[in-house]
């Protein structure tokens, strides 16, 4: 195994990364109408020397994250590595066309001229990546921004400094520091960067810091995305294929140990249904993990809790619920010393239960029974709006009245988080889940400005409202107003 980076010498303290970030700030702020100029083909570059970049160092990846929370090689190269290099082959070979001024329509009364949309630069941006997907919540923007023409100041989660550490090798190696650097360093380092008049914040994370960040950016104007997160739930129609809806909600739930954002958060599944769902959820978790708790803890394939603070939140809450009458089905184990949690499924859990109040974010997986579909839908509305949202069905009426039930950033129907793989599919939040989407497109344009630009040739209409304004005027006026009223 390569010799892991020490992130104790790698990244310094907090005041020396805050002078740091300071610095980049503005040594970026001189390259960036050099850097925004950029033609497609310069970026292009940039986006392929970010890939080769990344080939060259992915085994120092997989090294750091195995390090930091035991995440399989297979499952971190399958959930982000690929994901990023898809988003950078999808960007390389359609950015010629995105970057392209729009032609729009010019209406009659603007005759003479010529209208047009061209996407620019935000110019100067920050992205604050989360630690539980580091590399592809990090990297996805980050392709993005450069597509779009950016400087960009990175900042990784402290709680992965390993990842951290071979991130900031990927970076330095891809991009002089005038136009992507990234700053290391703990909460102190992220406030200090957030106090900054970046033009653009991207910001991965919790509801709570998601408005932190946006407080920030209004001080100076700016404009923001945030991928926040929320209670994402799975309904399991009647009419659905129970073995197979079971067998992705596991995967889904337990992949990552449970920590992602989009991951199903509860299940909502008709009480004559219930029991054989736990029983095939059950086979899932076996073929998946190992059919004991002994196979399943020393299981290549399940990954570790981050830290303590986040090992002792989830078994409270684990702990709380089963003691306010639901029943562990399966798992319900844990081991401090290696922050395990066995993949667990709850059974008989209520509206009002700990668990039900917050996003677990960890492997614990609700099981809720309802009566009917619209009891499942109004009891889903009433929890706020999800960044994602699955059903799964066999009857298309059914799946129609969820989506029209409920609002949520993104839907899948009889599969989870697959979405996130299709870049031609925006990927966002609504409400507390989130503001703004990204991947593909949706991320060159959110790192965009669209510019209206209007060309009026030498003949037009202009004269006719020029002042002074007297009968002649008021007549043509007249004349417009009813032609416009008629339309």
């Amino acid at each position: 195994m390569p010799q892991l980076l020490n992130p104790q010498t790698e990244a310094a303290d907090d005041q020396a990364q805050i002078a740091r970030a300071r610095r980049l700030f503005q040594v970026q702020r001189e390259s960036r109408w050099r850097v925004a100029q950029g033609t497609a083909r310069e970026r292009i570059a940039k986006l392929r020397g970010l890939r080769a970049s990344i080939i060259r160092h992915r085994q120092a990846l997989y090294d750091a994250v195995r390090a930091d929370f035991r995440k399989n090689a297979a499952e971190f190269e399958i959930t982000e590595v690929q994901l990023v290099l898809a988003e950078i082959a999808h960007a390389t070979r359609h950015l010629k066309r995105w970057m392209k001024p729009r032609r729009v329509p010019t209406p009659a009364l603007l005759a003479g001229g010529r209208s047009r949309v061209r996407h620019e630069p935000r110019v100067q941006v920050l992205i604050l990546a989360p630690w539980n997907y580091p590399f592809q919540l990090l990297f996805s923007p980050l392709v993005a921004a450069v597509a779009a023409g950016n400087v960009c100041i990175l900042r990784p989660s402290e709680k992965v400094p390993h990842t951290a550490a071979a991130m900031a090798r990927i970076i330095a190696d891809a991009f002089p520091e005038d136009e992507v650097a990234m700053v290391m360093g703990g909460i102190e380092t992220a406030d200090a960067l957030i106090s900054l008049p970046f033009d653009h914040f991207f910001f991965t994370g919790s509801t709570a810091v998601g408005r932190k960040v946006m407080r920030a950016a209004a001080e100076h104007l700016a404009t923001v995305t945030l991928e926040l997160g929320g209670k994402s739930p799975a309904i399991v129609d009647r009419s659905a294929d129970l073995p197979v809806a079971a067998e992705r909600i596991v995967w889904g739930k337990f992949v990552n140990a449970g920590q992602t954002c989009v991951a199903p958060d509860y299940v909502l599944v008709h009480r004559d249904d219930a029991q054989p769902f736990i029983a095939a959820a059950r086979a899932a978790i076996a073929r998946f993990y190992g059919a004991t708790d002994e196979a399943r803890r020393a299981s290549e394939c399940f990954a570790r809790v981050i830290d303590r603070p986040a090992f002792e939140r989830i078994v409270d809450v684990l702990d709380q619920t089963v003691a306010g009458g639901a029943q562990i089905e399966a798992g319900g184990q844990r081991d401090e010393s290696e922050r395990y949690v066995a993949p667990t499924l709850l059974s008989g859990v209520q509206w009002d239960a700990p668990v039900m109040r917050g996003e677990i974010f960890g492997p614990v997986l609700p099981i809720v029974e309802y009566a009917s579909l619209d009891e499942a839908l109004a009891s889903v509305g009433a929890e706020g709006k999800p960044l994602a949202l699955y059903v799964f069905s066999r009857d298309r009426r059914a799946t129609e009245r969820v989506l029209r039930g409920t609002t949520a950033g993104g839907t899948i129907v009889n599969h989870v988080l697959c979405h996130l793989a299709n870049p031609d599919l925006p990927f966002g939040g609504v409400g507390e889940s989130g503001q703004g989407s990204y991947h593909g497109f949706a991320g060159f344009h959110a790192f965009s400005h669209e510019r209206a630009v209007l060309s009026m040739g030498r003949v037009g209409l202009g004269p006719l409202y020029y002042p002074p304004y007297g009968p002649r005027m008021r007549r043509i006026a007249n004349l417009v107003s009813r032609w416009m009223e008629r339309r």
